[in-house]
């Protein structure tokens, strides 16, 4: 059945404007002036409300298989698509970790059972011989891993992490060669040691300690890996994505980067600009720890998404139960670390474009159509006729508050719990297909697909 969005007012072509928007077999048909709907069609009447291209999330943490207590694909995906997400990128640590091409197609099975939005997944260029069969199975990035967790063995395991940099050569060389992005978390794990040794000597194992080892001097962590990166990916020609943008200094590397010509592609999260303050490490503890991101810097990455210099926003969805958080007040390097962030992140951005932070037009660039570009996702990101119908309508004037029962994640809890913001996700359809409607699920398990990759 054909389907219409009508009334809308409809991001297209780079604007809002009053259209109405045309669906047959999931994709979009025509964009048209208001008011003339096919006969016989299913209406959605949008009045009031803005319909936007379908999220794009390239970092989420699904914990399936293997963390099941904290989350599953039908959970996530429920709190994508709650979110108006319509597409997410799986992470590698999960158990097993995806390492190799058997691990990889035991993956896909999974989503293909019970994803309710679009989906793709990132295997580790951990294991050199196993890329090109990875490669082979449509994926649309690498991951790669610069850290490794102390005290605890997840979430960032051994068998993920790669520090030798003669193993990142190589690992680099391999995904080139297969024309992929090459998704990396910076991170110099020989001096945080050393930093952290300091404070363990000193017997402080707070949340505090904890989020200044890593933001010590400046964010030295973070700016020396950087820089090897990026000298790395211009020596290999490979094409390096850099997550967790978080200082001024990575911002002037990714902008010198882009001046040379290298191709290094950027995103940030959403606890770097909504969540990483040192009042709110204090307050909430390991619960609010990711990473405390200072003030200074904080002003440089919104900065740099107003300009463009950061591509993207994703989620780094990273769900850890309350007891897993819990004992962080206690001892921090024992808690496990990330934030869960998919279903609040876009109503967090459309508040900020209300509060005259950042421009619509940036909002739907950060969080669809720059994503769906860099990855070559070629039916995502937009609101255009061919592309698939992945349609978010936003209602941008209700002004609503944040809270834990609310939350899809299974681990019912959220860091923004309490806090007002105006804008919220109405509705959201993948491939024309309703997903997320007025405050309920109505999609069935299984009903996303691996997204095609260009």
């Amino acid at each position: 059945m054909t389907r219409v969005i009508s009334n809308a007012n409809a991001f297209v072509d780079g604007a809002i404007r009053p259209l109405d928007l045309v669906i047959e077999a999931g994709r979009i048909v025509s964009i048209a002036e208001r008011g003339n709907p096919p006969t016989g069609a299913d209406i959605v009447d949008a009045e009031g409300l803005i319909a936007l291209p379908g999220g794009v999330d390239v970092h989420v943490h699904t914990r399936e298989p293997g963390y099941v207590h904290k989350e599953d694909l039908v959970s996530c995906t429920s709190a994508a698509a709650a979110g108006g997400y319509t597409t997410i990128f799986g992470m590698p640590n999960v158990d097993p970790p995806t390492l190799k091409a058997s691990d990889l197609d035991h993956v896909l099975d999974l989503y293909r059972s019970k994803s309710l939005v679009d989906y793709n997944h990132n295997p580790a260029a951990r294991l050199i011989e196993e890329i090109p069969a990875l490669a082979d199975r449509g994926i649309a990035a690498f991951k790669i891993y610069m850290v490794v967790d102390t005290g605890r063995t997840y979430p960032h395991p051994a068998a993920i992490g790669v520090h030798d940099h003669g193993a990142l050569y190589s690992a680099m060389k391999a995904v080139a060669a297969t024309g992929l992005r090459l998704m990396v978390h910076p991170h110099d794990q020989q001096i945080m040691n050393v930093i952290e040794q300091e404070f363990w000597d000193a017997g402080d194992r707070s949340p505090q300690a904890y989020a200044q080892t890593l933001a010590a001097h400046d964010g030295l962590i973070w700016d020396t890996a950087t820089a090897l990166l990026i000298r790395m990916a211009e020596a290999t020609r490979c094409k390096l994505h850099l997550v967790h943008i978080q200082t001024e200094r990575q911002i002037e590397m990714l902008a010198e980067a882009r001046r040379r010509g290298i191709d290094v592609t950027s995103e940030t999260n959403h606890w770097t600009i909504f969540l990483g303050k040192w009042e709110e490490i204090e307050r909430l503890g390991s619960f609010a720890l990711s990473y405390w991101v200072p003030e200074h810097h904080q002003v440089a990455v919104w900065r740099a998404l107003n300009d463009g210099t950061i591509d993207m926003v994703a989620s780094d969805h990273a769900p850890h139960t309350r007891q897993e958080k819990e004992i962080g007040w206690e001892d921090a390097w024992a808690a496990h670390t990330g934030t869960p962030g998919i279903q609040f992140q876009l109503p967090l951005m459309i508040d900020a474009w209300n509060h005259k932070r950042i421009s619509i037009e940036r909002v739907v660039d950060l969080v669809s159509t720059a994503p769906a570009r860099v990855f070559r996702l070629t039916n995502k990101g937009s609101l255009t006729v061919g592309k698939d119908a992945d349609v978010v309508l936003i209602d941008p004037t209700r002004v609503w508050t944040i809270d834990d029962e609310s939350v899809l994640s299974k681990i019912g809890w959220t860091p923004y719990a309490g806090r007002a913001i105006r804008g919220s996700v109405v509705r959201t359809m993948v491939r024309g297909a309703d997903v997320w409607v007025d405050g309920e699920i109505v999609a069935a398990p299984g009903a996303g697909r691996q997204v095609l990759v260009g």
